[in-house]
């Protein structure tokens, strides 16, 4: 059975086409194709007639154009357009004809990204005989091939992280790069949003500080998936004009998009159908057809969960379940590698994936991408679709609802989905507590002159309070770093742990079987929590905090386990606060997280069968809150009942997280928000906004300074939504909120005017 057939069969099947809530067609599109651009080398040419290119897509010559030119730009189109050809061939054509010594940095959010690419590279710069030098640079490079990659690399491929700690503040030993700079080209530029975003900025401004150095001005080539506002988010992280082309050449197949929402399995409650098994009868009656499919969920218990059932139909149906794996971080890299390319040879048909499959990794054109949930965005959402479809063939994609308010809100209205555009990416380089530590690594990198302009930063104010804290020296005009401490190791720009735990099986001579990152190790490795690999169980026997390890056995069990978590939040200093009709402040606060239970889940039924005590450490986080808290008489003004009162809390602190990001320039990603009927601290009804990185990044201190504006957005925004009782564009969907929660937050919103 081909797609198509498949297709049709999904469409009129009555365990299906009764739950089908919207089917979206898109047609095919024709491709825009170029001839090669005169200056292209012959060589490069011949390598792609070798492939069976025969012209480039329309894109990818006004690419070409403009990096001959000269000029900054991003190139945004869709999944497997070929943007990785926009800065390759620019790249490597200068490395041929203009100047063979010329350098190139190429830098990717990820390390399986930067993995991937290079092996595209590899294959046309070996294909091409000549002497062009490519390597990567991350934490997985051995220490005897990096002075080679220093002194010969032709093309650096490395990530954010490196270039920050291990590449500019020994520049030293990159004269040769940072001499013959040619091109930096940024990939997947949408995953640079908020203080990651922001960051980066901070970094490149260094970059730049090192090229002006040594003498070269670098020309920026950007690539990036569909969002808002490439044009705006690329000038902001680079610092540069920068011009768009947006317009893709590439040719598409005709794809079917369906809105899928499970049945109904009880009324009185309205509880449907799981999102899990729903997803997984779906991929299997594609997979067991040889029809090649992504199934997307939403965290790697559900990912194992999934794979284990599409594994076991396929058992039954007596074909191979090799043709099945599963896909998430934990998994080693050889593992991914493994998978990644049984996936492009066509040897696996069916990969069930978190967002890890997201990004622009290579798995060839698969025919179904199935989402078990909605990702969260709509940008997201279209990249997960995206990675269905050839470019001249039919391709479908299935966002399966679960039963969560905002999924259901998507089922109630689809006309939300459709024709919302993607979201912006929001960056603000110039936060004031992210310049200070980047000026600061400026400062070991190369004296910092006071006249010196580093993005919108007061540099000189910047200079002279760091040298009261004896970090830097002031001679003449220049700054000097005078403190022992390497600054660079103090500013992590994804505000992560340093170190994962590994997970060994004893009954393997202590084999490490998978890697989880620290935050994450008290849900998913606590001691008697089942840990699922590639569908293999093992039980967790001990999880040595202090050692970052967990020792496992291989068990057979029916069952999986799913731990539950408390979060409170205390109030440790007091910044600024001040009385009016709602209490607003800001400060210091620790937010802290605890598992304190896990409960036993039996396979297929879903049925809780037991659970279990985890006594493992707290992990608290120190960081920045706004609050505002509403005093007794306050409340009695709201003539709210108690319910009403926490809908409309819950209501506000949904609203307030959207609104916030585009006053204080941050993704929503940067800042949690969280409302309490009685908060330990106000002993009052409170609604925090906090930083969601350790030590805080100043948010709270603009949300202080600018609530009186963010307010009023707040109300005119909820005024306009033209929802009647809520939505996820506003205070959330009714089920989350009461039937009343869209009328109780503006009641309480007008209260804090």
């Amino acid at each position: 059975m081909n797609l198509i057939q498949a297709i049709e069969k999904f469409k009129n099947d009555p365990k299906f086409k009764h739950n089908i809530i919207k089917w979206q067609t898109f047609p095919a599109s024709p491709g825009e194709y170029r001839e090669f651009p005169e200056s292209l080398d012959s060589r490069l040419v011949d390598i792609l007639k070798q492939k069976a290119i025969r012209k480039l897509y329309s894109h990818q010559v006004e690419s070409f154009e403009l990096a001959q030119s000269g000029s900054d730009f991003v190139v945004v189109t869709p999944t497997a357009s070929g943007k990785s050809m926009c800065y390759n061939l620019p790249v490597i054509n200068t490395l041929l004809q203009d100047d063979p010594e010329a350098r190139a940095l190429y830098l990717f959010p990820t390390k399986a990204l930067s993995a991937d690419q290079v092996d595209e590279l590899y294959g046309d710069v070996e294909a091409l005989g000549a002497d062009i030098k490519t390597y990567t640079f991350d934490g997985d490079t051995p220490a005897n091939a990096r002075s080679a990659i220093r002194k010969a690399g032709h093309i650096v491929v490395t990530n954010p992280d490196m270039l920050h700690a291990g590449v500019l503040p020994h520049h030293t030993l990159w004269i040769k790069l940072f001499e013959k700079l040619r091109y930096i080209v940024i990939d997947e530029l949408h995953h640079y949003r908020g203080v990651f975003g922001s960051h980066l900025a901070n970094v490149l401004r260094r970059l730049h500080r090192l090229c002006e150095f040594y003498g070269s001005d670098p020309q920026y080539i950007c690539c990036s998936a569909t969002i808002g506002n490439p044009g705006e988010l690329a000038q902001k992280v680079t610092g540069r004009e920068m011009k768009v082309i947006d317009k893709s050449g590439a040719p598409t197949g005709e794809k079917h998009f369906v809105l899928y929402n499970p049945p109904v399995v009880n009324t009185q409650l309205g509880i449907r159908a799981s999102v899990i098994k729903e997803a997984a009868k779906l991929a299997t009656q594609f997979v067991t057809n040889g029809i090649q499919t992504i199934t997307f969920a939403r965290s790697r218990v559900r990912v194992e969960v999934l794979t284990r059932y599409i594994k076991d139909t396929m058992k039954r149906a007596k074909m191979s379940a090799n043709l099945i794996r599963g896909y998430r971080g934990g998994y080693l890299p050889n593992e991914r590698r493994a998978i990644e390319r049984g996936l492009r040879n066509g040897t696996i048909k069916g990969v069930i994936s978190t967002n890890a499959l997201e990004l622009g990794i290579d798995i060839g054109g698969l025919d179904v991408s199935i989402m078990a949930g909605y990702p969260g965005a709509v940008a997201s959402t279209w990249q997960q679709a995206g990675r269905a479809g050839r470019q001249n063939d039919v391709s479908l994609a299935i966002l399966v609802a679960s039963s969560a308010p905002l999924d259901q809100f998507l089922m109630n209205h689809p006309e939300y989905f459709f024709g919302k555009s993607p979201e912006s990416g929001i960056v603000d380089p110039d936060n004031l507590i992210l310049l200070v530590s980047h000026l600061k690594c400026a400062a070991f990198e190369l004296p910092v002159k006071a006249d010196e302009k580093f993005g919108a930063a007061p540099v000189a104010q910047i200079m002279d309070h760091l040298a009261t804290e004896r970090l830097v020296h002031r001679s003449d005009d220049n700054y000097h770093y005078t403190s022992e401490t390497y600054p660079a190791t103090d500013v992590s720009l994804r505000s992560a742990a340093p170190e994962n735990f590994v997970i060994m099986d004893e009954s393997d001579n202590g084999r490490i079987i998978g890697e989880i990152d620290q935050f994450t190790a008290p849900e998913l490795i606590h001691p008697e929590a089942i840990y699922l690999h590639q569908t293999a169980q093992y039980q967790i026997r001990e999880l040595d905090w202090d050692g970052k390890r967990a020792y496992a056995l291989p068990v057979e069990v029916e069952y999986f386990t799913d731990s539950e978590s408390k979060v409170s939040i205390k109030v440790l200093h007091k910044d600024g606060e001040d009385e009016k009709l709602a209490t607003r402040g800001f400060g210091d606060v620790s937010v802290t997280r605890v598992v304190v239970n896990y409960k036993k889940i039996r396979f297929n039924t879903h049925e809780n069968v037991g659970w279990g005590r985890v006594n493992l450490p707290e992990q608290t986080m120190h960081t920045t809150s706004f609050w505002v808290g509403f005093p007794d008489k306050l409340v009695e003004s709201l003539n709210l009942t108690k319910d009403q009162l926490g809908g409309g809390l819950r209501g506000c602190a949904h609203l307030l997280r959207q609104i916030v990001p585009l006053w204080i320039m941050s993704d929503p990603s940067d800042i949690r928000s969280v409302s309490m009927v009685k908060s330990p601290y106000q002993e009052q009804p409170t609604i925090y906004i906090y930083d969601s990185y350790p030590g805080g990044v100043g948010f709270s201190r603009k949300i202080y300074l600018m609530f009186d504006e963010i307010i009023k957005a707040a109300s005119s925004y909820l005024a306009n939504c033209p929802c009647k009782s809520g939505c996820p564009s506003c205070v959330g969907p009714m089920l989350e909120v009461g039937e009343k929660g869209k009328e109780s937050a503006a009641v309480i919103l007008k209260a804090m005017v």
